[in-house]
């Protein structure tokens, strides 16, 4: 019970968000104040204190992950070998979830809700063209604090791999005191972000009442083809891509999953990748047969850089925001979420509803409104327990594989 609590409470949160939003509507206030005001003002300040966050968040986050591949192994074997299996991973589920939300097109739904929103003519979408050519530019900021203040996410996640692959081939000393720096700075964020997630309930409420108060309770039943697309993408990529995978490398996705299962219930209940670690290293080394060598290397790092079903969550709610707001998309456009959602899933820290931020942060770079955000949230608690599963089910599958290609014999070969 303790372990699903905040969920309960998100429950409760937008249960009681649906009647008081009925029944103040957008009129009803206090001292001349209208509800909807309050719940607007308190709702825009909660997803506020998620993107304060964001940049020293991901940042640590990264150059940590990539920090620690010193010392144990050798960056060009098994580091090399890792994160091309990450990349390989969340590449897929990337790529799953793009098609479902296609096919289904799930925010046509909410195109005429979004309206008292913001108007679609108000919403200056990035451009194609600096799709392709501007995020290059972002890639490489001429200064990385401007960078910073702007929101510019690409150049921090960019500056953060440069600055993480080149700590790791410094001198032992200076390695390690940067390594304990930058690991202090990710346990603070993420002990930040645990305060913040601690008021979800209370910014949920507000966010789900300004909604309901000017949409109606339709808005509600309009999500379950979200929360089907975002489901339904999880199951095809751990039930079917996943597996293939693993026989693809001569390897029983049956056994496998087996003997992960434990984890996966952990990983289900807690809602927090992090949390999952010591049953996930549990289930790898003892279940599955890897050894310590590559299971203290790979499963680790995989909480914090590999993040397949926040991938697949992120972009999939981007463009179902995109949809709800009556912006039509290219394919250009399509492609640059895509690689957003690959890129930002690896910096996503692997706590309840961590992806919030990286959400926030693709709709900023493509000029969408965050405060589409809210939109999602009323299903985000169901799903996060959803993709925190299948994020460590892709941490044990890359783990088996690294493994396999180490010439080791696992017990699910």
């Amino acid at each position: 019970m303790k372990k699903n609590s905040m969920l309960w409470k998100v429950l409760v949160a937008i249960f009681l968000a649906v009647i008081v939003g009925n029944l103040t509507g957008t009129t009803v206030g206090i001292f001349g104040l209208p509800f909807y005001q309050i719940f607007d003002t308190i709702g825009e300040l909660f997803v506020n204190s998620l993107t304060l966050l964001s940049v020293p968040l991901i940042a640590s986050a990264i150059i940590s992950g990539i920090g620690q591949m010193s010392g144990q192994q050798s960056f060009k074997s098994l580091g090399l070998k890792t994160f091309l299996f990450y990349i390989m991973t969340i590449a897929l589920a990337v790529v799953v979830g793009v098609i479902l939300v296609n096919v289904i097109h799930p925010g046509s739904f909410h195109q005429e809700l979004t309206q008292t929103l913001t108007s679609p003519t108000n919403i200056q979408i990035t451009s194609q063209k600096e799709a392709f050519t501007g995020v290059l530019f972002k890639l490489i900021p001429t200064n990385i604090i401007a960078a910073a203040s702007s929101g510019n996410m690409l150049g921090i996640i960019f500056f953060s791999l440069l600055f993480g692959f080149s700590m790791i081939h410094i001198e032992k000393e200076p390695h390690g005191i940067l390594l304990n720096f930058w690991k202090g700075m990710l346990a603070t964020l993420l002990r930040m972000t645990h305060f913040v997630m601690k008021a979800m309930p209370f910014g949920v409420f507000c966010l789900m009442a300004k909604v309901v108060a000017s949409q109606g309770i339709q808005s509600i039943s309009n999500l379950a083809y979200f929360f089907l697309t975002v489901f339904g993408g999880l199951v095809v990529f751990c039930f079917v891509v996943l597996p293939l995978l693993l026989r693809f490398f001569g390897l029983n996705p049956i056994t496998h999953l087996k003997a992960v299962t434990p984890a996966l219930f952990t990983a289900f209940s807690t809602s927090s990748s992090a949390a999952t670690l010591p049953a996930t290293i549990e289930c790898v080394e003892k279940n599955a047969g890897v050894s310590n060598r590559i299971c203290s290397f790979v499963v680790p790092l995989g909480t914090s850089m590999n993040m397949a079903g926040s991938a697949l969550y992120e972009c999939v709610a981007v463009l179902f925001i995109a949809q709800a707001y009556g912006i039509d998309l290219t394919i250009g456009h399509q492609i640059l979420i895509a690689v957003l959602s690959l890129i930002t899933s690896m910096g996503v820290a692997g706590i309840p509803s961590g992806s919030l931020v990286a959400i926030i942060i693709i709709l900023n770079t493509l000029g969408l409104p965050a405060e589409g955000i809210a939109l999602i949230l009323p299903v985000d608690r169901l799903l996060d327990m959803c993709r925190t599963t299948a994020n460590v089910f892709s941490d044990t599958t890359c783990a088996v594989l690294v493994a396999k290609s180490e010439g080791e014999t696992v017990l699910t070969s």
